[in-house]
C-alpha cells in the first residue's frame, strides 16, 4: 500500500493543484437516479449547455440514453483576497444567492438572468455554471488600481459572523473608510458580498499596514533582512506567552525562539527578550481570562509523554474506489474533508510543541471508521500502548467508547474529539464536546439567572426542541406555530412583561416565521426589554433574505461551543495556518489545533494529566476546555459561551 503516494495526491488536491483538461463533447451514458442537474454538476457545465447539444433533454432524460457533454469552460474563482484575472464563469456553491453572486461580480441580478436565462426557469442551483459579463468588474478594478498608487487594493468576501468592525480591524482601516469604499454596506452587511478595500500606506514610509495586507514577497524579504540586526530589549510582563510575544513583534514563533533560545525553557515574568524594533499594539487582554489558566507557561520537559491520534482517513476505501478518483471523492466525501481539516489543525499543534521544545512522542493511525465500526481496537491489540498517556479519537461516539474500554486497565485517557452524544461513561473517557442538551441547558441557566421572562416560538417541525423544553424547562410560555408556519403576532405580545427582560426563544427555519417574530420584537422594543434567542445553529439566518440589522437590533443571543476571538494571538494562528496550508482555517481545523494543543500542554505539567483536568479550565484559539467529573465516571466539557450580536456589528460574549 503506497501511503506516501496517496497522501501526496490528497494534499496536492487539497491545496488546489489542477489536473488535466476535459475532452470536447464527452459522451455520457445516463445512469440510475441521475438528473440533468446532477450530470451538469458532475461535468461542471450548465444544464442549458447540455440542452443545446441534446435538444430532446428539454423534455426529460431516460436511463441508458447517451448525452453529449460540451467542453468544460474554465472556471476562475476569487481566492486569496485578490482578483487574479477577469472571471469567465462562476460555479454556484451552497448558500449562494443571485444577490450575493451579483454583488460578488458587480453586475445586476437582471443582467445575470439575461446572460443565464435558465435561472428564470430552473432557479439558482448548486453546481450550476454561470456565464458572467465582466465589463463592470473590469472598470471597478481599474478604478481602484488607478486611484492612488500609495494604496494596495484587496478583495475580501464577507463570511459568516464577520462584522464591519472585524473586517476594518483586519485590514487596518476605519469603518467609515470601509463604507466610503463600499457604499452598499452602509445599511447592510450581507454574507457573500465582495468588498474592495484600500490598505493605505503612509507616504515615504517602509512600514506595512497595521493588519493583514497583500505584500510583495521580495520587498517583504528585503524588509526582514534589513531589520534582522535591529532588535530591542523587551521585559516580559505577567501573563505573556510565546504566542503573545510573537504577535507583539509580528514574528513567527519559530523566529522568536531562534532569536531568544532561552524561551525553549518557558516564559518567565521579568525576563528580557530580544524583539522587533517596532512593536505593534496588542489588543489581547489577559484580564478577560481570569478564570482560565495558560498552561503553556508552566511546561515541564523532563519526561517524555506519548499521544496517539485515531483519525478516520479510510485509506483502504480510497485506494479500492474504482468509480471515483481521489479528486472526485474529495468533492463528495464531507467526512474525509472534515478529517483532513482536523488533521491539518492537529499538525499545527504538534509543530507548536516542537517550537516549545516539548518532550513528546506522537503516533497517528488510520481508524478506518464508519459509524458502527473501526479498526482502532485491533490496532491497540497489535501495537504497544503500554506507555501511551492519552488517545484522541476515533470520531464516532460508539467507536471512541470501545477504545476507552480497551484501554481502561492501562491508565490511558481517551478523548472524544467531536461527538456531542451523551453516551456510556468510562472512568478514562473525556467528552471534549459539550452535549447538545448541556448547550441548551447553559442557555436557559443564563436566562433564568437574569430573573427574566422566557417565551418560546417553536416550529412544529422542531419536535425534539419542543420535547426538550417540555421535559427540562418548566414555566416557559410557548407560542403555537401552525403547520403552514404562521402565527398571530399578538400571540407573542400577550406574554410580554414590563420592567423585566423578555427573552424570546425562536426555533424555526421558515423565513415567514422569522420575519414575523423579528418584526414583532423590533416593534416592541420601544415599550419592552426584548432580546431574541436561538438554541441551535440556524442556516436560514445566514441567507441574504434575513437582514443582519434585524438580528443586531434584537441583540440575538445563542449558546456556542466556540467563542469569537479577535486577539492578535488568533490572527497569528490564522496567518501561520494560511502560510502553511494556502487556505484559511475552518472550524474543524481550529478544533484540531485547539484540542491537540490543549492536550499536549496538559500532559507537560508538574501534576498528572487527570489533575490538570480537575484543576484547570483553559482557553485556546476558539475552544474552551472546562472539564467536570461525570457521576458515572469520566469527564464532560462545560466549555460553553453565550454570545450575542451587538448593535456595533460585533459578536460579543454575554455577561
Amino acid at each position: 500500500m503506497n501511503f506516501s503516494k496517496l497522501w501526496m495526491a490528497l494534499f496536492l488536491l487539497i491545496f488546489g493543484l489542477a489536473f488535466g483538461q476535459s475532452k470536447k463533447n464527452v459522451e455520457h451514458k445516463i445512469g440510475a437516479n441521475e438528473t440533468l442537474t446532477s450530470i451538469a454538476q458532475k461535468y461542471k457545465v450548465s444544464t442549458n449547455a447540455i440542452i443545446e447539444l441534446n435538444p430532446n433533454a428539454r423534455n426529460g432524460i431516460q436511463l441508458d440514453k447517451v448525452l453529449l457533454i460540451p467542453q468544460q469552460k474554465k472556471i476562475v474563482e476569487v481566492a486569496d483576497r485578490k482578483v487574479k484575472q477577469t472571471p469567465i464563469t462562476h460555479l454556484v456553491k451552497a448558500k449562494e444567492t443571485k444577490y450575493s453572486i451579483s454583488k460578488l461580480y458587480a453586475i445586476s441580478i437582471e443582467d445575470l438572468e439575461k446572460i443565464n436565462p435558465f435561472l428564470t426557469v430552473d432557479g439558482l442551483q448548486v453546481g450550476q455554471i454561470l456565464q458572467l459579463n465582466s465589463s463592470k468588474l473590469k472598470s471597478k478594478v481599474a478604478l481602484v488600481n488607478n486611484s492612488n498608487q500609495s494604496q494596495t487594493a484587496v478583495y475580501h468576501i464577507i463570511m459568516q459572523h464577520e462584522t464591519k468592525y472585524s473586517v476594518s480591524k483586519k485590514y487596518g482601516i476605519a469603518i467609515e473608510d470601509l463604507e466610503v469604499q463600499n457604499p452598499e454596506i452602509k445599511n447592510n452587511f450581507p454574507i457573500g458580498l465582495q468588498l474592495i478595500i484600500n490598505c493605505k500606506l503612509k507616504p515615504n514610509s517602509n512600514s506595512k499596514p497595521t493588519a493583514v495586507a497583500i505584500k510583495n514577497a521580495k520587498a517583504d524579504t528585503a524588509d526582514e533582512t534589513s531589520k534582522a540586526t535591529k532588535y530591542r530589549d523587551y521585559k516580559v510582563k505577567k501573563g505573556e506567552t510565546v504566542y503573545s510575544l510573537a504577535r507583539l513583534f509580528d514574528w513567527s514563533q519559530e523566529k522568536l525562539v531562534t532569536v531568544n533560545p532561552e524561551l525553549k525553557n518557558g516564559v518567565v515574568e521579568g525576563m528580557v527578550v530580544k524583539g522587533a524594533e517596532l512593536v505593534l499594539t496588542s489588543t489581547f487582554d489577559n484580564n478577560n481570562n481570569n478564570n482560565y489558566k495558560d498552561l503553556s507557561k508552566s511546561l515541564i520537559k523532563s519526561t517524555t509523554k506519548e499521544l496517539v491520534l485515531f483519525l478516520p482517513f479510510n485509506i483502504n476505501k480510497i485506494e479500492n474506489d474504482t468509480l471515483n478518483s481521489i479528486g472526485e471523492r474529495l468533492k463528495k466525501d464531507k467526512f474525509l474533508n472534515l478529517t483532513l481539516d482536523f488533521y491539518s489543525g492537529a499538525l499545527m499543534a504538534i509543530d507548536s510543541a516542537k517550537v516549545l521544545n516539548m518532550n513528546l512522542n506522537v503516533r497517528i493511525y488510520d481508524s478506518e471508521e464508519t459509524k458502527n465500526s473501526s479498526s482502532a481496537v485491533q490496532i491497540i491489540n497489535n501495537f504497544n500502548f503500554q506507555n501511551t498517556d492519552v488517545v484522541i479519537g476515533p470520531f464516532y461516539q460508539s467507536n471512541v467508547e470501545k477504545v476507552a474500554e480497551a484501554l481502561a486497565d492501562k491508565s490511558t485517557f481517551v478523548i472524544s474529539p467531536l461527538s456531542k452524544e451523551n453516551g456510556k461513561s468510562f472512568k478514562n473517557l473525556l467528552q471534549s464536546m459539550p452535549t447538545s442538551d448541556a448547550i441548551k441547558n447553559e442557555m436557559f441557566d443564563f436566562m433564568r439567572a437574569k430573573s427574566a421572562n422566557i417565551i418560546a416560538i417553536i416550529d412544529p417541525k422542531k419536535v425534539s426542541i419542543k420535547q426538550y423544553i417540555e421535559q427540562n424547562q418548566k414555566n416557559i410560555q410557548i407560542v403555537n406555530v401552525n403547520e403552514k408556519g404562521s402565527f398571530v403576532a399578538d400571540s407573542i405580545k400577550k406574554y410580554f412583561v414590563k420592567d423585566k427582560m423578555n427573552y424570546v426563544v425562536m426555533e424555526s427555519e421558515r423565513t415567514g416565521v422569522i420575519f414575523t417574530t423579528t418584526t414583532t420584537l423590533i416593534n416592541a422594543i420601544k415599550e419592552y426589554q426584548v432580546q431574541l434567542v436561538i438554541l441551535e445553529p440556524n442556516e436560514t439566518l445566514d441567507f441574504d433574505e434575513i437582514a443582519l440589522s434585524r438580528l443586531t437590533k434584537l441583540k440575538m443571543m445563542y449558546p456556542s461551543t466556540t467563542f469569537g476571538n479577535e486577539t492578535d494571538e488568533a490572527k497569528q494562528f490564522e496567518k501561520n495556518y494560511k502560510k502553511k496550508n494556502k487556505i484559511y482555517p475552518n472550524q474543524f481545523a481550529i478544533r484540531g489545533f485547539d484540542l491537540v494543543f490543549d492536550t499536549i500542554v496538559r500532559l507537560s505539567q508538574v501534576g498528572s494529566f487527570e489533575e490538570t483536568i480537575n484543576q484547570n479550565a483553559t482557553k485556546q484559539i476558539q475552544n474552551t476546555f472546562d472539564y467536570t467529573a461525570k457521576p458515572g465516571g469520566g469527564y464532560s466539557n462545560n466549555g460553553i459561551s453565550i454570545l450575542y450580536y451587538d448593535t456595533d456589528l460585533q459578536i460579543k460574549q454575554a455577561q
